[in-house]
């Protein structure tokens, strides 16, 4: 439907200039898609007329003084001022289609994490590990007990580098040698309560040196431990560093130390938790006994940069060690005498003596001899170690 336009009015300027019709002639006939010119309204050229006619009047009111900008022309606001609104409303499409877009992906977020929470929970702080709450580290052990610990939460669920203890009744033990607490001292046997002090250092000494020392899990030399020994029981010392050198079954360094082939293996990360206690007692006149029972857990990750599958390795270790006074013994003041050890590993090939431990790994088979013991539970604190011994080497529980 067409309409007449109003006639014009007296007065009335142009609302068009020559150069913007002839543009929209030609792009009429160029078949172009620009849409014509919009005029003002009557009621818009009327005021831009007046407002006209009072810059005029005022600029003959009134006289020009020498450098002073003349006084800008009075225009209509928002009509020759402000952004153009094709340019506004194109800026408002754009962040539409913008917050369009976004709201795509976070409903599809919403729906990923909703059918697969891992994918959220394993991307925080601590990976996997986070997924479930830490457990509160268990208080100090102070004798064996009485029953085995229960399934841990995460039973089943395989460890990863992230978590490596994950499924593990370790998961809730103490780590490093700050897990390995001293009993308060005092004097036993004809000793001081200083000596029996001194005895439970460096037992602890011995422990973290044969047991957690980086070096030697790594496959090094326990320097440090056959430091502490007694050089007076020469034999010891003797078969210690024979064992290390030439192992055998019967003479293997691992009823002493832990230590892995480092082209086989390497411990994933730098936590190893333990478990156990110590006591000592006076023996005869002149000695302190200390004895130890500790379990070890071992995370471990094959060598290669991209290894990503966890094994466990649990040693467990009854030790005995002496501290003889000098005046009354042949003996070096300070250092330990080995009275008796015994030690059990799981997650170990069987019937292999070359001085390391050796895991089999979740997703490979054994490669040493078969188990021929019974299933034990390498978490089983609950009887001495002595009443296990000689039983063979047999399948693990779990790990």
């Amino acid at each position: 439907m067409s309409t007449v336009p109003p006639p014009e009015q007296p007065g009335d300027q142009p609302s068009l200039s020559d150069e913007q019709l002839e543009a929209f002639l030609r792009d009429a006939a160029e078949g172009g898609g620009s849409a014509a010119p919009k005029e003002p309204s009557a009621r818009a050229r009327m005021v831009t007329q007046r407002l006209r006619e009072q810059d005029e009047a005022a600029g003959r009111g009134r006289k020009r003084r020498l450098g002073r900008k003349p006084t800008a022309p009075a225009e209509p606001p928002g009509w020759r001022t402000g952004p153009a609104w094709q340019e506004m409303n194109g800026t408002r499409a754009r962040r539409r289609r913008v917050w369009s877009a976004v709201g795509v992906v976070l409903a599809v977020a919403v729906t990923v994490v909703a059918v697969r929470p891992s994918v959220l929970l394993d991307r925080l702080p601590g990976g996997a590990s986070k997924a479930a709450a830490e457990p509160s580290v268990l208080p100090a052990e102070t004798a064996l007990p009485t029953a085995p610990p229960g399934t841990a939460d995460e039973a089943g669920l395989l460890a990863t580098v992230d978590n490596p203890f994950r499924g593990s009744p370790a998961r809730a033990w103490a780590a490093g040698p700050d897990a390995i607490e001293l009993p308060k001292a005092k004097a036993v046997g004809g000793m001081t309560e200083q000596d029996v002090e001194l005895a439970l250092r460096r037992t602890k000494e011995f422990l973290v040196a044969t047991n957690l020392d980086p070096k030697v899990l790594r496959g090094g030399q326990p320097t440090e431990a056959m430091a502490l020994l007694d050089p007076e029981q020469p034999s010891t010392l003797a078969n210690f560093r024979k064992s290390l050198r030439a192992p055998t079954e019967k003479a293997d360094p691992i009823g002493l130390v832990s230590r892995f082939d480092p082209d086989e293996v390497r411990v994933a990360g730098d936590v190893v938790k333990v478990r156990g206690h110590l006591t000592f007692e006076g023996g005869k006149p002149g000695q302190v006994l200390v004895h130890a029972d500790y379990t070890f857990v071992y995370p471990l990750v094959r060598p290669d940069d991209g290894a990503e599958t966890v094994a466990r390795t649990i040693v467990r270790r009854e030790l005995t060690l002496l501290l003889a006074d000098p005046a009354k013994w042949m003996a070096t003041e300070g250092k330990l005498a080995v009275s008796e050890y015994a030690v059990d590993t799981f997650n170990n090939e069987c019937d292999v003596h070359d001085g390391y431990l050796h895991p089999v790994f979740p997703d490979a088979a054994p490669t040493g001899a078969p188990a021929t013991g019974p299933a034990k539970d390498p978490y089983d604190r609950s009887e001495p170690l002595r009443a296990r011994q000689h039983e063979g080497c047999g399948q693990v529980t779990r790990t």
